[in-house]
């Protein structure tokens, strides 16, 4: 028997519909009120934002314009692509400058490379955070993926070592002759800059295949999860260290 066009789409109600439209313009809504705060933040922060962003978006429009003219020989019809050129250049800068903003924002900051694994990680990465820590805030994050295990640590460099030499040598135990990286994010001599850890990460060798990658997760989970519970992305500018680690002990 044929089924009709609609039977696998219940009609929604006059009121159930309202509700839809209703919550697709609270996310439109929300979604306006992020870029602008993206934009004022970036504004505030980076003296070259709105340089940048006028100069490549006019000269992009420029260019589209000429060779569009050149092509159809009509003063009027370049316009409109133009136009889309200029607002397509205008969000790129606008998206590498915000990003490059954030980051310098970040950077240094308790909490931040933690942060950066958990919402700005690229590629196959399974992240488990704050595997190793202390109450001054220092951690060692945990990744596993193609490469093998890629240990990342934040804080005090003086610490750091000592925290990701330990985590190294237990994480070996378990994983055999898997490839260990062993990472510390900050701005020191062999450190790796917060805005540069993921093409660090994307440039490391793979190792591994998906299955050898799933059956290592396995295996360190026996290690148990993280230990030390870092604030929930970079600690705000200002914050009361002492507070904060009160917080941290408490927890522990």
């Amino acid at each position: 028997m044929a089924k009709s066009a609609g039977a696998g789409k219940p009609k929604l109600s006059r009121a159930e519909k309202a509700q839809v439209r209703s919550a697709k313009r609270a996310k439109r809504r929300e979604t306006w009120r992020n870029l602008r705060q993206a934009f004022t933040l970036t504004r505030q922060n980076d003296p070259r934002f709105l340089p940048y962003l006028v100069s490549f978006a006019v000269l992009a429009a420029a260019l589209v314009y000429v060779v569009a003219f050149l092509v159809t020989d009509s003063p009027y019809f370049p316009i409109p692509l133009a136009l889309l050129a200029a607002v397509f250049v205008g969000m790129l800068v606008f998206s590498r400058r915000a990003q490059s903003s954030m980051y310098a924002q970040a950077e240094g900051q308790a909490g931040a490379a933690g942060w950066m694994l958990q919402q700005q990680l690229r590629g196959d990465w399974r992240l488990t955070q704050a595997v190793a820590g202390t109450t001054q805030l220092d951690a060692v994050h945990r990744l596993v993926g193609r490469p093998g295990v890629v240990l990342v640590g934040e804080g005090a460099p003086h610490r750091l070592r000592g925290l990701i030499a330990q985590e190294k040598k237990r994480t070996a135990r378990v994983v055999g002759d898997t490839p260990i990286y062993d990472i510390t994010v900050g701005t020191g001599e062999g450190d790796v800059r917060l805005g540069k850890l993921n093409r660090y990460l994307l440039k490391l060798p793979a190792n591994l295949s998906k299955e050898q990658v799933g059956a290592l997760e396995k295996r360190l989970a026996a290690l148990g999860g993280g230990k030390s519970p870092l604030p929930q992305g970079p600690m705000p500018q200002g914050a009361k260290m002492r507070n904060v680690q009160r917080t941290v002990r408490r927890r522990t």
